[in-house]
């Protein structure tokens, strides 16, 4: 846990930013910062938003305090990418930046950044390399250095990102803090200057995964303006089974790893075996080589097709490792790329089928924690290996949450990342949370049906398993009106029959809710065996949802058990 906001969570917004801007002057790290807001604005902010929550405004983020990597735009606010002859000044943010602050969230500033977003070390920027937060000899990690630093100093509550090979997962390992990077377009990149267009993505960095994830819910969702953002799917996964199966690196797939690395993952491993999780291991070397096409194949034109203009103007203040990735991209043929993308379309088939059968992969987030010195002596080297584990992501359209794993032996922080298939996001918190240990995980993805069940579906009864293979959340339990009766069919399992016999002429009946995506609500429908049905239910909290019943014949036929008030204490009483 950071020092700092954190503690003043309750706070009013004006008190908040008082503190951040009392912690910026404790701290003395004006290399976190491209444009810093004075307090004067920001305060003026949220005083503003105070009169709006006065009102009686629905704000999900009132008051937390926003820092966001000056590669994105915030309106007003000079966007430079870390070049400062590439300033402009955007009249409108992104829609990423606008959400958060139509959400409540009250913006800081711009932070620092290895430039144009290339770089996993934080130090390739002319405005300093950013130290990091807890050991200033070492590296803070990139490229989304200032806003990691931001938030692991306790001066901003959330911090934008972007993520190409791993600028939002990085730096997070670093600093003991969480980041989330969602499946591709999600997150709509609009007012973001591009890395590598198509494998962009905005991330979000906070001290503990409900927050990340509370922040990321309000970016996400499509928007005219980025033409590669996505919806979820009709049939999104919304929660991981509750004994999931997480597959790590064999040993040799894991040979990059620093020591102290290579126990701190084990002891991480270890303890989510105790918390219930399966593990197995998996041949990740396929990963790892697609991982190469990011910087050593032809897909680094992306890169030049962004800034290379620009760059061939020979402006001032260009980083030279940066320029030189660049411009290598410079001429590369057509057909390489063409021959990348193939590869590409390959790597992603086998990513599909090596994670079919796991709810997730962990690995380590990055291989070891360099010193600004070492970095400076082997700039592309060190960058090199830190990206072994992440680069591959957004290449084959994966998503990642990046959390706290066991600290190293020396106490420094070490961190993991759950990767899960496309749209497998809110599989990946869930299973964050087992690392976190948050016993309630968060919702991420609010899409979909709520189901009310009454018996062989109910968590621990023998079909409840076709729920979780839709990836089926529980919403809570549930009771219905005093118009239904329940009944005992005789059917294979046994279950029990709702029906609807009028208001006052039946009793409360105890249930579970769930939430199901729409075509796993479809998929169950269709195979639905007679004599059961899907139906209009009446809550007694005044809800109606979709419900399990069975045809009136069969009830009739039935044994009637509705003094029992549900079908588990019925089963008790047998």
């Amino acid at each position: 846990m950071t020092a700092g906001l954190l503690d003043t969570a309750t706070a009013a917004p004006t008190a908040r930013v008082a503190a951040a801007y009392a912690r910026i002057a404790e701290v003395d790290r004006p290399e976190v910062w491209i444009t810093l807001r004075s307090r004067e604005e920001v305060t003026a902010d949220a005083a503003a938003l105070e009169a709006r929550l006065a009102e009686g405004a629905d704000l999900p983020l009132a008051g937390l305090l926003l820092a966001v990597k000056d590669n994105v735009d915030v309106a007003g606010l000079p966007t430079t990418a870390a070049c400062p002859t590439f300033a402009y000044t955007p009249a409108e943010s992104a829609t990423a930046v606008r959400r958060l602050v139509e959400a409540g969230a009250l913006v800081l500033g711009k932070t620092n950044l290895d430039q144009f977003a290339t770089g996993l070390v934080g130090t390739r920027s002319p405005y300093g390399p950013v130290r990091n937060a807890l050991r200033p000899e070492l590296v803070s990690g990139g490229s989304s250095s200032g806003s990691a630093v931001a938030v692991a100093l306790g001066i901003a509550d959330i911090a934008i990102g972007t993520d190409t090979a791993g600028s939002g997962r990085v730096p997070a390992a670093l600093h003991g803090i969480v980041g989330v990077k969602t499946t591709l377009g999600i997150v709509p990149t609009d007012g973001v200057v591009p890395a590598c267009a198509d494998f962009d993505a905005v991330t979000i960095f906070a001290a503990d995964l409900p927050t990340a994830v509370a922040a990321t819910r309000v970016m996400a969702g499509p928007d005219t303006a980025d033409p590669r953002s996505r919806s979820w799917p009709a049939d999104v996964r919304l929660a991981a089974p509750a004994r999931p199966t997480v597959a790590v690196p064999r040993a040799e797939d894991l040979t990059a790893l620093s020591e102290p690395y290579r126990a701190a993952f084990a002891a991480t491993v270890d303890s989510l075996r105790d918390r219930g999780v399966t593990v197995t291991e998996l041949d990740i070397s396929g990963l790892l080589d697609a991982a190469r096409l990011l910087y050593d194949g032809a897909l680094v034109a992306e890169r030049y097709a962004a800034v290379g203009a620009f760059l061939d103007t020979a402006p001032d203040g260009l980083d030279p490792t940066v320029a030189a990735i660049i411009a290598a991209a410079r001429d590369l043929p057509a057909h390489a790329f063409a021959a990348d993308l193939d590869t590409l379309a390959h790597a992603r088939a086998a990513a599909r089928a090596l994670l079919a059968d796991v709810d997730g992969l962990l690995l380590p987030t990055t291989t070891e924690h360099p010193t600004l010195a070492a970095v400076a002596e082997d700039p592309v080297g060190i960058n090199r290996r830190m990206g072994t584990y992440t680069n591959f992501c957004n290449l084959l359209d994966l998503a990642a949450v990046a959390v706290p794993g066991a600290p190293t032996a020396d106490g420094l922080p070490f961190g993991v990342t759950v990767v899960v298939p496309t749209f497998g996001d809110q599989v990946a918190v869930d299973l964050a949370a087992r690392i976190t240990g948050d016993d309630e995980p968060p919702t991420l993805v609010v899409t979909g049906i709520d189901l009310a069940v009454f018996g062989a579906h109910l968590r621990g009864q023998p079909l409840h398993w076709q729920l979780e293979a839709l990836g089926a959340r529980f919403a809570g339990a549930v009771t219905t009106t005093d118009a239904y009766r329940l009944t005992a069919l005789d059917t294979v399992p046994p279950k029990p029959g709702l029906v609807r016999h009028g208001d006052g002429l039946g009793a409360p009946i105890r249930g579970e809710l769930f939430r199901v995506s729409p075509a796993g609500l479809g998929t169950f429908l269709a195979e639905l065996p007679a004599p059961m049905a899907l139906t209009a239910v009446e809550l007694a909290d005044g809800r109606t949802v979709t419900g399990f019943a069975c045809t009136y014949d069969a009830a009739v036929a039935a044994t009637d058990i509705t003094e029992h008030g549900g079908w588990v204490d019925y089963l008790r009483s047998r």
